[in-house]
């Protein structure tokens, strides 16, 4: 028996049917989805009798089952303690949901103004936590103060923390930005203990949730997170983006124009910061939560892990996982910056992501209700050729940008189409691949191998993103010419800093080879090789198996 409750969290997760998939988001974050358990005790003495479709038939079943009737209700039919519960899991979901929007989305963007894209890769290792939490998870459960209780114990110190840490950001943002280059290391840093705590803190509400909402009303849980992390992700990129853009605040908010916008990063981080703690006192003020539990060990939850990662199987579906995104890295990584780079608004690129968000909505519902019709793995395999397309149609939309530097509306069309398509695909792939992560996993340890898969598909894409980031600056060929009245020797201004350098100059830096060009073809090349001679075969063979091979486990 699993010592863990946010691994039993993860179990209800593994079990609940296809129509949790279709919940309001399913994003490409870090967060694990629901999926649905497939009973196949019946097969598990005749595993000859077991095929794709069997499994597809009792997915279609299960459906059937909770649309007649189950034990969740509609959000409003809830007692007054569990919607209590609910909101204040939905706020604590979005307290972590505002730094991971900032690591993850508008520091980069704003940082591009003043870093090459190799040291925009080295900022992008901020997120890495969310990839790796997985190792320490198990410590979050065993280790509690039976005074404060088993997750306020967690949650209380890191808000606090995460608090300070904001506060301390927020006085010293301006500093930072302005000599981003010299103390990139430490801007890093800070940003990747930020993200470990909200990684952490994560581990402990899911674990919470449990014990807050009623048995009959678990499913929550999962909506609560998913609405908490979107809504403080989405301020904290779309919204703040938008409104740290000068030209967006003068042209909507203002009679008399200024040169920065209606939030400043250093003001926004200290309003999370107060708001921060503020809460943190609330919740252990005024919150009561159950002091008795069990202490658990740590042993088993790790070796039940090393006997999944032996199966031969799994490994050959980490495999998958860690070269499957290689593909794609350079549009995720690379596209936004470069149309930045070349003269597209963040004004506009705040418009794009807020057109794209309601699309990704809708196309995350039609997902999972793909996923209950077709093989699940089939349908990755479809949605990672149509990556491999949105990442060609990255490359000619970056290619076609205005030579004159004005983008009109058709142009910015083009560039909304094809952020929707690549969102499309990408969702696909996301809902499709957690949907067979469910079917897979063992229930008797089904959070700790869901996390497990979960947290190596998450890690296969951000571990490329740092080497095809600086692969673009060490492809890039680019030199700055002199100008009659200030004669100079020409010298490369590749990098971001030297082209401010040669731009203060007076000097004209030209672009001989733009390296995001050849790293994104290499990239698609790599992934299409890839996808015929090893991830299409071998995903084939995976869907084929019997779940009892998923199962074997050797001692």
């Amino acid at each position: 028996m699993l010592p863990t409750e946010s691994i039993e969290l993860e179990m209800s997760r593994a079990r609940r049917t296809a129509q949790q998939q279709q919940q309001a988001t399913l994003l490409s974050s870090s967060s694990i989805n629901g999926g649905t358990h497939i009973n196949t005790d019946r097969f598990l003495d005749d595993p000859s009798r077991l095929s794709p479709l069997d499994i597809e038939d009792e997915r279609k079943d299960l459906i059937d089952e909770s649309e007649e009737g189950g034990t969740t209700g509609a959000f409003f039919d809830l007692s007054p303690q569990d919607k209590r519960n609910f909101f204040m899991l939905v706020l604590l979901y979005f307290l972590q949901g505002v730094p991971m929007g900032l690591a993850m989305g508008s520091v980069p963007f704003i940082l591009k103004q003043r870093l090459s894209y190799g040291q925009i890769g080295v900022f992008t290792l901020a997120a890495y936590p969310y990839s790796m939490k997985l190792a320490w998870s198990p410590v979050v459960d065993a280790i509690w103060s039976r005074r404060m209780g088993r997750r306020k114990s967690w949650i209380v110190p890191i808000q606090t923390i995460s608090g300070i840490m904001l506060l301390w950001l927020g006085a010293n943002a301006k500093e930072l930005m302005e000599h981003a280059e010299e103390k990139l290391y430490m801007f890093t840093f800070t940003f990747f203990m930020l993200v470990m705590l909200c990684a952490t803190q994560d581990i402990a509400v899911d674990g919470w949730a449990i014990t807050l909402l009623s048995q009959g009303n678990l499913s929550y849980a999962s909506t609560a997170q998913t609405v908490g992390l979107t809504a403080g992700q989405f301020l904290s990129f779309t919204v703040f983006l938008a409104f740290n853009s000068a030209d967006f605040s003068n042209k909507y908010f203002r009679t008399v124009p200024k040169e920065v916008g209606i939030f400043t990063l250093g003001g926004y981080l200290t309003f999370w910061g107060w708001a921060y703690l503020i809460v943190t006192i609330a919740l252990a003020v005024l919150n009561k939560e159950d002091k008795t539990g069990t202490r658990e060990g740590l042993k088993s939850v790790y070796k039940t892990m090393w006997q999944v990662i032996k199966l031969k199987h799994v490994q050959t579906f980490v495999i998958i996982h860690l070269i499957s995104k290689i593909g794609f890295q350079a549009n995720d990584a690379v596209t936004n910056l470069k149309l930045l780079d070349k003269g597209l608004s963040q004004e506009d690129l705040a418009l794009t992501v807020l057109i794209d968000f309601p699309f990704e909505i809708a196309l995350g519902y039609y997902a999972g209700k793909w996923c209950a019709y077709f093989p699940s793995m089939r349908l990755w395999l479809w949605a990672f050729i149509g990556r491999l397309v949105a990442a060609v149609l990255a490359h000619i939309t970056v290619w076609l940008f205005p030579r004159d530097g004005i983008v009109g509306t058709g142009y910015l069309l083009v560039v909304i189409a094809e952020h929707i398509f690549s969102t499309f695909t990408s969702t696909v792939m996301f809902v499709a691949v957690s949907a067979f992560h469910a079917q897979i996993a063992d229930p008797k340890i089904g959070g700790t191998y869901m996390t497990l898969l979960a947290t190596v598909s998450n890690l296969g894409g951000t571990f490329p993103r740092i080497f095809v980031l600086k692969l673009v600056d060490a492809l890039t060929v680019a030199s700055c010419t002199a100008p009659a009245s200030n004669p100079f020797d020409p010298f490369s201004c590749a990098l971001e800093g030297d082209k401010h350098t040669c731009k203060d100059m007076g000097g004209t830096c030209r672009i001989h080879t733009d390296g995001y060009y050849t790293t994104n073809v290499v990239c698609v090349l790599v992934g299409a090789a890839s996808f015929v001679w090893y991830i299409k075969p071998k995903v084939n063979h995976l869907m084929a198996l019997p779940l009892r091979a998923w199962r074997e486990y050797v001692d």
